[in-house]
Formats: structure tokens, C-alpha cells, sequence
């Protein structure tokens, strides 16, 4: 039996939005991504009708998040299987050689390195030491691809985002930033002078996340 059923609707505003059936669900959502668009997951039991109608009921939030989608991270667009793929092979070019750089300057060890194409997260790090990374990192200047990969290199020490973990990231990233800065990167020496004059308790931390962000995952 499908656990999954997809239908399309089409709203004269917005365009098309996928209504997803999933089994288990509970409840109805409505998500907005700036590449994949709208979707609204629906409880199997759940008729259309009934989702269509709880859409217009939030389709005035729909049409603000799409805007400021918009106004975040401008003109994106999906990537074809063929780009995908080229990424694919850069990132497994470069990714697994800066983790290795990154790791013996300040002194991680780690199991394997996977590259991974998902839509949730940029990175991980497993209880065993294993680390997988986004393909879409080798999209991010180099100083946010660090900020990325030393994040998870953390993890190995410290699992959880505790004191103890921001400390050893604000550390190992200050380092890296001003060796950045050194070379001449002009996006490190944005960032630093950024965090300079931040009163966050984490700011190197904070102005990274805050870049990153303006980067959606494609």
C-alpha cells in the first residue's frame, strides 16, 4: 500500500502547490521553499477539499514568506542532474582534503567523510566520528565552507551546542578567520570586522550563521 500521494494544485496567484498525502501524518502544514515552492502535507484521511481550504486560509502568510524569500536570497534557481553532478564531483575534490587540513591544524580526529545532497542540513558528525557534508558547501566562500566543517569537527568533542562546544568553535573559527584575513580573503575580513563589533556572547558563530543563511540549498 502507497505511504505517499501528490497532487498538484493550481492557484492563479502563486502558482502551483504540491499537496502531499502522507500516512501517519497528524496534522496539515503548509511549507514555502525558496527553490521547491509550496507544499502542504496532508493527513491521509484528510479530503483535498479540506487542505485547499486550510491553504487559503494561510495564503496571505504564503505570499509574504514568498516574498521575503525573495528579497533574501534573489533569483535562484533548481540545478539540473548534470550540474548537480558536476558539484557532486567538486565537492568530493576538495571537501575531503580542507576536512583533513582543517583537522590536523587543531587537532581532530575522525572516521569516514561522506558527501551528501539534502535539503535539511549542511553537515554532521556522528556519535562514531564519521562526518558527512553537504555538496553544496563547495557553493560558499571558503571562510563559510570552514566555518561549516570546523562546526562539525567540534561535534567530535562536544555532541551538543553547550558553552563548551561555542567555545572551542569561536576558538578554532577566530583562528582560521584571521589566517583567512592574513592570505587577503576579503570575505574573512568582512566577517571579522562584522563580529568585531558584535556584543553576541558567540559572534563569530552568530555573523557565520547569519551568512549562511543567505544561501539556500539547491
Amino acid at each position: 500500500m502507497a505511504t505517499k500521494l501528490e497532487k498538484t494544485y493550481h492557484d492563479p496567484e502563486i502558482g502551483e502547490i504540491k499537496l502531499v498525502r502522507s500516512a501517519g501524518l497528524r496534522r496539515m502544514s503548509i511549507k514555502v521553499h525558496p527553490l521547491k515552492g509550496v507544499r502542504i502535507n496532508v493527513p491521509w484521511l484528510v479530503p483535498y477539499g479540506i487542505a485547499i481550504a486550510f491553504f487559503m486560509s494561510k495564503k496571505d502568510w504564503v505570499i509574504s514568506t514568498i516574498e521575503r524569500q525573495r528579497q533574501k536570497y534573489g533569483a535562484v534557481k533548481a540545478m539540473t542532474p548534470p550540474e548537480i553532478e558536476a558539484m557532486r564531483a567538486e565537492a568530493k575534490r576538495v571537501l575531503p582534503g580542507r576536512l583533513a587540513i582543517l583537522a590536523e591544524r587543531y587537532g581532530f580526529t575522525y572516521g569516514r567523510v561522506t558527501i551528501r545532497h539534502n535539503s535539511s542540513n549542511w553537515g554532521s558528525c556522528s556519535g562514531r566520528g564519521n562526518v558527512s557534508l553537504n555538496l553544496n558547501l563547495v557553493r560558499l566562500p571558503r571562510v563559510l565552507c570552514d566555518y561549516v566543517l570546523l562546526h562539525e569537527l567540534c561535534h567530535l568533542r562536544h555532541h551538543d551546542h553547550g558553552p563548551a562546544f561555542h567555545l572551542l568553535l569561536e576558538h578554532v573559527c577566530t583562528d582560521n578567520l584571521l589566517k583567512l584575513a592574513a592570505e587577503g580573503d576579503q570575505e574573512a575580513i568582512a566577517l571579522a570586522r562584522e563580529a568585531a563589533a558584535s556584543k553576541s556572547k558567540y559572534p563569530l558563530d552568530r555573523v557565520m550563521t547569519a551568512s549562511i543563511r543567505k544561501y539556500p540549498l539547491v
